[in-house]
């Protein structure tokens, strides 16, 4: 019986203001690409799970949003500003500063004057917080925003992805960031930890494989895995990381799952430890 299971293929619904609307997906154990099977679509954290959570969100009007800026300029300015244990708010806070000082509508700033202004103190939800490396980023800012000012046009994001990889402090995943954010761009990925840990859960991404070593590599497995669950890479991207971003338990299990040896093909999705169901209401 569950072997006849496995093998149907599976309907799920998505609710909206004016109806219902079936989606059909491929048996659970069909594979999307080699090693990695379409799994249960009330499976955490499945491709076909990811693909009902996309068109969730496409279908009850919460697309993902992704320009942080209003020129390619500011997309620099703002991704540059972000990084790795940066808290999202207090980057953004100090764009905002920045953009209200006009330093992305007149002349370049030097870096001494954006760096002044960095290290101003900043009101974030409302407590006063100061700009972390305010030196470093003023020095990647005063060299980049020349060159984003005076960038050409791109036809596609990995095409602005490669040039932008030019630009002091920009390396392969903020470059990818800016390019998805700009172009809505889906010939790219932004493979930050959670990307990597659920990549990593369906059997996609190696585990001897890092961004550090083998981020290109990743990256066309992802737009891949993208293409074939046939879904936006930019969508699957961000719904990804808004869920595991904002779920602290989802990534403690997952953090169980992939500290444990690797087994056999039967153990590829932690489907036991995290397993969420879907409310068809």
């Amino acid at each position: 019986m569950k072997n006849e299971i496995a093998l149907r293929p599976q309907t799920a619904a998505i609710l909206t203001r004016n109806g219902s609307i079936q989606l059909q997906l491929p048996p659970p154990i069909v594979e999307v690409l080699p090693g990695v099977e379409w799994g249960a679509v009330d499976a955490f954290p499945t491709p076909a799970y990811w693909v009902y959570q996309v068109l969730f969100r496409r279908l009850t009007g919460r697309p993902a949003e992704f320009r942080l800026g209003r020129s390619l300029l500011e997309e620099v300015a703002a991704c540059l500003l972000g990084g790795h244990g940066m808290p999202a708010t207090v980057c953004m806070a100090a764009f905002e500063h920045l953009r209200g000082k006009g330093a992305f509508s007149g002349p370049i700033p030097t870096q001494a004057r954006l760096e002044a202004w960095l290290k101003e103190p900043m009101l974030v939800q409302g407590r006063t917080v100061h700009y972390r490396f305010a030196a470093q980023k003023a020095r990647y800012l005063a060299a980049a925003l020349p060159l984003a000012h005076e960038a050409p046009h791109f036809d596609s994001g990995k095409d602005l992805r490669n040039w932008l990889l030019q630009l002091p402090g920009v390396g392969p995943k903020t470059a990818a960031f800016i390019a998805r954010n700009w172009l809505g761009a889906d010939d790219v990925a932004i493979l930050d930890i959670h990307i990597m840990r659920v990549g990593q859960a369906i059997g996609l991404f190696p585990r001897k494989m890092t961004v550090e070593k083998h981020y290109f590599e990743l990256e066309e497995l992802f737009v891949r895995l993208a293409q074939n669950i046939d879904v936006r890479a930019s969508e699957l991207d961000a719904v990804i990381w808004s869920e595991m971003a904002s779920s602290p338990l989802t990534v403690r299990h997952l953090l169980e799952y992939l500290s444990e040896p690797p087994r056999g093909k039967q153990s590829k999705t932690p489907r036991q430890k995290s397993q969420t169901e879907l409310t068809f209401v």
